[in-house]
């Protein structure tokens, strides 16, 4: 926690440094803005209850496209994944070219259909700049205008910053800026580009688009109850707000995260029974059809996410059943290169037991070896032997190998098995697995609950658990106290001795 604190002041320094130095005109078009970046603190300060209702309509929305949105993205990803990336970068730079295209086609075509509309009538709204000034940004664009007090609606929305469009979504006083069809022809074009540009080999989100496209209907919500609830003081701006939350919301299934989001980001905490209404009525919707947006991108990529709890059928069952049809893959102590190499090359497991046989004859675990470390010790080759018995590596293996061997580079994949080229010979040498385990992996009895089990995985992030026979005897007992850091008293010091358990 500790660290997180310390990043944040180091991260709000920096932005008050950044901020101060900007505002002297050195960022250009980056000079404005700060922490709240779509501030709507001076719009509707109350709502009646006849609003529920379009609210609540905005939720509903909110899950379906969302939803849509999730499916559609998860369908063109998988082709991608499967089909279209696999012929080679080449193929990701042309498909990047093409989206490309097609985005500056729509942004600068679109406009181009729609009329111009007159400005507002500067003497009922004196603070309303229009059309802006060329080179700026803000409401109110004049783009291809036969007249000096006309704008285009539809450039206002494209030609401007993803922010100033946002902020334009949320004005609160600028009613009757945006045309029904704008926003419509908006919101197709954009939820289009939105699906088709995610998966492409370019950095980008899914939340300030998010945003984009929620506000857009929530702004078409408010037109039409500003028509209807004539008597009311309604913003546009603010069901664009809540049109934003209900996109989200429909899409990532967030609900606490997002409503903290959007109050910061809008620096209106009135708005908050609003926001966690049709946050809550989208994440119930969504959840009807299909899961959350980045738990179905996760799947998509094999990515073993579990959800926050578990299934109900794993209240039934133990840990043992759940492991029953599987063949467990394991090496024993001393293992022959060959077959090390063969077992790497016939599964893809990323770890493995490692075994050894005592003197009376008994099979143990002596701990887990990692896919990553053999690859290493095969690479390396500084471990191999002529005979199949354990090694003497006390103080010998600090001096053929260093820490930075087995650690994984952060630039890419780390090695593969078709990285490692051995000789006939050295695949008929051996190698002692016993340095490279880990002497002390994580393990569950037979029949524990498969529920705790998914609760230790969730809680302490593992990514393998020994199952192993019901212990037969116990050594010791470890309560809380025990982990204190506080010396205990002889006097307190008791010893358990070891007891049999039957089952």
């Amino acid at each position: 926690m500790w660290r997180v604190f310390f990043t944040s002041a180091i991260v709000a320094v920096v932005v008050r440094a950044s901020m101060g130095w900007c505002k002297l005109g050195n960022c250009g078009h980056f000079s404005s803005g700060g922490f709240i970046i779509w501030d709507i603190s001076g719009g509707q300060e109350d709502y009646s209850f006849q609003e529920l209702l379009p609210m609540a309509v905005i939720g509903v929305i909110g899950g379906l496209l969302g939803a849509i949105f999730n499916q559609l993205t998860l369908y063109i990803s998988s082709w991608r994944r499967n089909v279209l990336h696999k012929r080679g970068n080449r193929v990701k730079i042309i498909e990047v070219c093409i989206v490309s295209l097609i985005t500056s086609i729509l942004s600068f075509g679109l406009p181009l259909l729609r009329k111009c509309t007159p400005c507002p009538d500067l003497k009922e709204y004196p603070d309303i700049e229009c059309p802006r000034p060329s080179g700026t940004y803000g409401n109110y664009v004049n783009f291809h205008c036969s007249k000096d007090g006309e704008y285009n609606d539809l450039a206002t929305i494209f030609f401007n910053t993803q922010d100033d469009a946002i902020r334009n979504l949320f004005s609160a006083k600028t009613i009757h800026e945006y045309s029904a069809q704008s926003l419509l022809t908006f919101l197709a074009m954009f939820y289009f580009l939105a699906i088709i540009t995610y998966g492409t080999a370019v950095p980008s989100g899914q939340f300030v688009p998010g945003i984009m496209i929620g506000s857009t209907y929530g702004r078409l919500v408010g037109m039409f109850v500003v028509k209807v609830y004539k008597k009311l003081n309604v913003e546009e701006g603010t069901y664009a707000l809540l049109g934003a939350a209900s996109f989200l919301g429909g899409s990532m299934r967030m609900t606490v995260s997002l409503c903290v989001i959007m109050v910061e980001i809008t620096n209106n905490l009135q708005l908050l029974p609003l926001i966690m209404l049709v946050l809550l009525i989208s994440k119930a919707v969504g959840d009807v059809f299909n899961g959350g947006f980045y738990e179905e991108q996760a799947r998509l990529r094999g990515i073993p996410l579990l959800e926050s709890r578990p299934k109900q059928y794993m209240r039934n069952m133990i840990a043992k059943e759940a492991c029953v049809n599987q063949k467990v893959a394991y090496f024993p102590r001393v293992v022959k290169v060959g077959d090390v190499v063969a077992m790497l090359q016939s599964n893809s497991h990323n770890g493995f037991p490692v075994i050894d046989h005592l003197q009376n004859g008994e099979t143990v675990v002596i701990g887990l070896i990692l896919r990553s470390y053999l690859l290493v010790v095969l690479q390396l080759k500084a471990d191999f032997q002529h005979i199949p018995v354990p090694s003497d590596t006390r103080g010998a293996l600090s001096t053929r190998h260093s820490v930075t061997d087995f650690v994984k580079p952060a630039s890419s994949k780390g090695l593969s098995i078709n990285d490692i080229h051995l000789t006939q010979d050295e695949m008929e040498m051996y190698i002692d697995l016993q340095p490279f385990v880990n002497p002390s992996p994580y393990v569950v009895p037979e029949d524990m609950s498969l529920t705790k089990v998914y609760n230790l995985f969730r809680q302490l992030g593992l990514r393998h658990i020994f199952v192993v026979p019901c212990p037969s005897r116990v050594i010791g007992m470890i309560t809380r106290k025990d982990l204190l850091s506080e010396e205990k008293e002889d006097s307190d010091a008791t010893e358990l001795p070891p007891v049999s358990i039957r089952s």
